[in-house]
């Protein structure tokens, strides 16, 4: 496991410990459009010290076990699903698991998608857990020939081309990813067996890029930037330099130039995503460290400011058995992966570096403390999200 441990809060008394502004309250003076945002402590010492103390916890082999079986559970549990492809005719009107032989269970196409992914990712980090057997059957008969067959065939079709554009995309490149770097027979096998999908996807996201006018900037799937950095990691995985080149130089164009991001309007009430940092957590893949210290100065408010607070305190699901308000789970879990990431991302010595790493530990505790009563609106997809900041599965730097 590249970095298995995780830093965890010690208690959920993140939001008042972060000074968090009342739900609603608009964003404070810093930052404010056509004014320079300055540091009141560019150290951050006062901030870190308001936040709750943290302890290592690990990612052994129960936790993993809890997780993965969240996977497990949903990945042959065909209904209640939600569809979202276009049906031209009577004859597109079937079941899922016609129209999806591989990822037809987990309530939609991209979850049963990234719920295989986090089978694969723990699978591989460890590969004596105690389903491993079941894990690799499960694989074996949705990872055929014949299923991924099924899904091209379904994805060639004229009224499917933007079928999950962009956010299934970039999971199902990240699953194929996965499979590409692990040294093991089974997975070469799979990942020889998602070639012919990934490879489509993978052009039809050079594609869209090139005709994409402006990013979406949305905390849902429809996000540009969150998508693209499960695309650009996939890219360096497997060495496909176009799709590679084509992320680097759109991401460049579409958010290089962005400043002032709206943190103070974080979150929207359906959210799994931060639209601020997934921005920020895409850059940092594609700056180089320095460039990225100076962007992010232009990008984000102050960590200590109004502006910033929002991003700060986690947000508590207050129906998490909703799956649209329960979106709000996976936006710590989320908002965690960024902060570490960046946060691995600046240039040594760089102050902002121990408090994303705080704000990481205070954003999954309440993560992982909402999920147990999630119910299966949350449970068919927050076990990827947990899985992916607890293995670290984004890369530094």
């Amino acid at each position: 496991m590249s970095r298995p441990a995780l830093v965890l809060a010690a208690a959920l008394v993140a939001a008042a410990a972060c000074g968090e502004p009342p739900a609603g309250a608009p964003a404070g003076a810093e930052g404010a459009a056509g004014s320079a945002p300055e540091k009141s402590d560019p150290g951050y010492a006062a901030l870190l010290s308001s936040l709750p103390e943290a302890v290592e916890v690990f990612m052994d082999a129960g936790r993993a076990e809890d997780l993965v079986r969240l996977s497990i559970a949903c990945v042959d549990r065909e209904y209640p699903n939600k569809p979202s492809n276009v049906i031209a005719s009577d004859e597109g009107a079937l079941p899922p698991r016609k129209l999806h032989p591989a990822f037809h269970g987990c309530f939609d196409w991209h979850s049963a998608v990234h719920g295989h992914w986090a089978m694969v990712r723990v699978l591989k980090l460890m590969t004596d857990i105690a389903p491993a057997g079941e894990i690799r059957e499960i694989l074996e008969r949705h990872i055929s020939e014949e299923a991924l067959a099924g899904e091209v065939a379904y994805f060639r079709e004229e009224h499917h081309a933007l079928y999950e554009r962009p956010y299934g995309w970039g999971w199902l490149l990240r699953l194929r990813a996965e499979l590409a770097t692990w040294d093991d027979p089974d997975a070469r096998r799979w990942a020889a067996r998602l070639e012919p999908l990934a490879a489509l996807l993978s052009e039809r996201a050079r594609e869209y890029l090139e005709k994409l006018s402006v990013p979406v900037r949305a905390g849902t799937h429809a996000s540009t930037a969150y998508a693209l950095c499960h695309m650009h990691d996939y890219a360096l995985a497997v060495g496909d330099e176009a799709l590679r080149e084509a992320i680097e130089r759109r991401g460049r164009d579409l958010f290089l130039g962005d400043e002032r991001c709206p943190a103070g309007y974080e979150p929207s009430g359906e959210d799994f995503l931060s639209p601020c940092l997934a921005e920020a957590d895409l850059m940092r893949r594609l700056l180089p460290r320095d460039d990225l210290a100076g962007w992010l100065d232009r990008f984000l408010p102050p960590l200590d400011s109004p502006d910033f607070a929002p991003l700060r305190a986690p947000v508590v699901a207050k129906d998490p058995e909703d799956p649209r308000i329960g979106h709000l789970i996976g936006l710590s879990f989320h908002r965690a992966a960024c902060f570490r990431g960046i946060a691995g991302a600046l240039p040594e010595g760089d102050p902002r570096g121990p408090v994303f790493e705080r704000l990481a530990a205070i954003h999954s505790e309440s993560g992982l403390a909402q999920t147990a009563s999630s119910g299966y609106g949350g449970e068919h997809w927050l076990a990827s999200f947990a899985i992916y900041l607890l293995t670290d599965a984004g890369p530094y730097g």
